[in-house]
């Protein structure tokens, strides 16, 4: 396999994932209302259009998605200090609860899909992870390179 299309079955293995752990777990939580709270957890409070941007949806989308979430008082949405005019849009307490726990409910899922793994290829996983994670570490708005 050459190096682009090992990026990118990276990347679609790495949906695949996602989706299985959803399926597998019955969690019908729609992933973009993951998406966000991982954004804000490691990006911090955001302006809407900010978390629209890098959730790669529109203004409107990211609204409604927004309006759902804060609904469940997942996120929290304030006017921004800097500008009156916009809303910044914190996750609460519940919402960084809610995505730990599903967090911990998709490696718990997805384990026993591992279970045959060697200790080679433990290895060879947990250092792909470490790569992936120092070259999207400075990625937090969703922003490509």
């Amino acid at each position: 396999m050459n190096r682009p299309d090992v990026i990118a079955s990276l990347v679609l293995s790495g949906y695949a994932l996602g989706r299985i752990a959803a399926q597998d777990a019955g969690n019908d939580a729609p992933a973009a209302q993951w998406r966000v709270l991982s954004l804000l957890e490691q990006a911090g409070p955001q302006r809407v259009g900010a978390l629209a941007h890098a959730a790669r949806t529109t203004q409107p989308g990211m609204t409604r998605l927004l309006g759902s979430l804060e609904r469940e008082k997942l996120v929290l949405r304030s006017p921004d200090p800097d500008d009156s005019r916009a809303t910044v849009v914190h996750a609460t307490p519940l919402g960084s609860e809610t995505l730990a726990a599903w967090r911990r409910e998709f490696r718990e899922t997805l384990a026993p899909r591992f279970d045959d793994l060697s200790e080679d290829d433990w290895h060879t996983l947990s250092r792909a992870a470490e790569i992936l994670a120092a070259h999207t570490a400075s990625d937090s708005t969703g922003d490509a390179r």
